[in-house]
């Protein structure tokens, strides 16, 4: 089936539905000119009608507006240099947000494309209620086949789970809608599901999708590379399981931990036996070099290939929307000819993440720093192998991979080697040394800049692409299992599956005499350092919290590495400065969950008289 929008976009909240001239919303088809026996009863437009439900799937990375990755700036992995360009990140930074315009709630992609911009509430609803459409109609519709049948119920089902997930990630807990309701129905009695219930909700969704032969394990056919696949039902199934578990949504009902474990389990177990593995071995060693995380660089740097035995066994969903560039953005900045700001770049927390080569973390995990402002770092005594005089020596290879640091290496324009170089001699500073002007696009803020999104080579004159965003991958479930694992008391497992990735950089394993908190603290660990800049470490942040409690620990304060160079014995100073004097917005318990949109909500609240809105908004 091949991917296109035969169908036009309708407007759908939860509370009513209008087709542009329609009385009977299961008389029309979705553009409302159409009949949908008229639909029914052609197998091309049945397939039209799927289409549709494939809309609004948002592209993500650097989709976001202005090509900055909205979602990783608004976490502690990273700072924008956008923060005084008046657009969505200035106001993230500034708090300037509300239930009546937030910006991740109203912000557009990069090419204002209607369909994969990031209204969450507003299109993911009438995409929910497309796929509850199109199960309601597909057993009388005409098909080319009873197996073209299948695999399309199976789809509506699995599409109708992720948007109820991304709906999940965002708000938090809402309505079970399970079929279409018509625009004059009562909503007097609607309410808000709490997570786990609406995670039980999309697992049966998941699990129906599951159940039906016809559909795959993986894409084969270059056009029909968004299609979802069983893999994708399991790995939605498992994080949905690790949402509801977690302390944010689990109302304290900590045995929720162990259906997390047990799904996370099966979906493991079900993925490896149907030929899906960790990319481990480097396939362009000419690009990516052969250093023990250049597999995992270029996973991350390139499409998943599309055949029936595919070089990357991992990837489990991506998007087929294309590429977005990030030469001149988003990369090393600094004034390098073509490029004209950088974008985010990691925090120094997010390099404190990465451990030493032997395997021991940096800082005392449990109580990083010594500060609220993080700029006394409370040291791991176990760690004998960190100097702080050189402080970007012995580190996880998958820092080298993720940073570009003062002395890194990166390729420009026509294979041109440049060294990365932020390091002050005196007052006078060199090309890409840091800046605390908010109104400097070009430099960095944090003393570092992004790599592992970008192909090397990435230049003005060499116009590499990304890959486009990939949504779920073998080692995120991986460490969602871990997690639920040791959450749960089954530490084998969680050490099983943890020591996995860790393998693939060649990391040593975790040590089997971690006590339980320990080992929850290492894997948290694990996951900010294996998804970094994969938008995975926003909503970690979120769903550990109790929900009282507040990101004041991560995300109100951030620092940067300034480096000053003796002139005359080319010693380097290292030493950690405030990015800003004043918080970052995007810290109190408010921001937990976004806000529903205020227009939503005071219909919401005059129809059913209970408060929709989310806690403090």
């Amino acid at each position: 089936m091949k991917m296109n929008n035969f169908l036009l976009p309708i407007c759908f909240t939860i509370t009513g539905a209008c087709f542009y001239a329609c009385s009977e919303v299961l008389d029309k088809a979705p553009d409302g000119n159409m009949s949908m026996e008229e639909v029914l009863s052609d197998p091309d437009k049945v397939e039209g009608l799927l289409n549709r439900c494939y809309n609004g799937i948002p592209a993500k990375g650097y989709d976001y507006f202005f090509f900055d990755p909205l979602v990783v700036a608004c976490s502690d992995d990273g700072w924008s240099s956008e923060e005084a360009a008046g657009q969505s990140l200035d106001r993230m930074y500034r708090d300037d947000v509300s239930a009546a315009n937030h910006p991740l709630n109203t912000t557009y992609a990069q090419d204002h494309d209607v369909a994969n911009n990031y209204r969450y509430w507003d299109l993911f609803w009438p995409q929910i209620r497309f796929c509850s459409q199109f199960l309601e109609v597909i057993d009388n519709a005409t098909v080319k086949s009873e197996a073209h049948r299948a695999r399309f119920k199976a789809e509506a089902h699995l599409l109708r789970a992720f948007f109820y997930s991304e709906l999940v990630k965002w708000y938090g807990s809402v309505p079970i809608l399970d079929k279409t309701v018509p625009y004059d129905a009562d909503f007097s009695t609607l309410r808000r599901n709490p997570v786990p219930e609406v995670a039980t909700f999309i697992a049966s969704d998941c699990e129906a999708a599951i159940q039906i032969p016809e559909l795959p394990w993986r894409i084969t056919e270059e056009s029909d590379r968004l299609r979802v696949t069983k893999a994708l039902a399991y790995a939605i199934k498992t994080k949905m399981l690790l949402f509801a578990a977690s302390p944010l949504h689990n109302g304290g009902n900590n045995a929720l931990w162990e259906d997390a474990y047990q799904e996370g389990k099966t979906a493991v177990q079900q993925l490896k036996a149907n030929g899906y593995e960790l990319f481990t071995t480097c396939t362009a060693p000419d690009i990516f070099g052969t250093g023990d995380a250049a597999a995992y660089h270029q996973l991350v740097c390139q499409n998943a290939d599309i055949s029936a035995t595919p070089r990357d066994k991992e990837t489990i969903w991506q998007h087929q929307r294309g590429s977005v560039f990030v030469w001149g953005i988003g990369y090393i900045g600094g004034g390098e000819d073509g490029t004209y700001k950088c974008g985010t770049c990691p925090t120094q927390e997010l390099v404190d993440a990465f451990e030493t080569s032997d395997g021991v973390p940096v800082l005392n995990l449990a109580n990083p720093y010594q500060d609220e402002r993080h700029l006394q770092p409370n040291y791991n005594t176990a760690n004998h192998l960190y100097e702080r005089s050189d402080p970007y020596a012995n580190r996880d290879p998958r820092m080298y991979v993720t940073v570009l640091y003062n002395g890194s290496k990166f390729i420009w324009n026509n294979g041109e080697v440049k060294t990365v170089e932020t390091f002050f001699v005196g007052d006078e500073a060199s090309k890409h040394s840091p800046s605390f002007d908010k109104t400097n696009r070009i430099l960095s803020r944090t003393g570092y800049y992004h790599k592992k999104m970008v192909t090397p080579g990435a230049s003005y004159t060499n116009k590499i692409d990304n890959a486009n965003w990939k949504y779920y991958r073998m080692g995120e479930l991986l460490l969602d299992y871990a997690e639920a694992a040791a959450e749960a008391g089954h530490s084998d497992d969680a050490l099983a599956a943890v020591n996995e990735v860790r393998d693939r950089v060649n990391m040593p394993a975790l040590p089997n005499t971690l006590s339980k908190a320990e080992l929850i603290l290492r894997i948290r660990n694990e996951r900010r350092v294996e998804l970094a800049w994969e938008e995975q470490r926003y909503f970690d942040l979120r769903r550990w919290q109790q929900p009282e409690g507040d990101l004041s620990a991560t995300c109100k304060y951030f620092t940067a590495m300034v480096i000053n160079k003796d002139k005359n014995t080319g010693h380097l100073t290292y030493t950690r400065k405030s990015i800003s004097s004043t918080p970052r917005g995007g810290w109190e318990n408010k921001h937990l969950l976004l806000p529903i949109p205020l227009s939503e909500v005071s219909r919401l609240e005059a129809v059913t008289g209970v408060t929709w809105q989310n806690p403090k908004w």
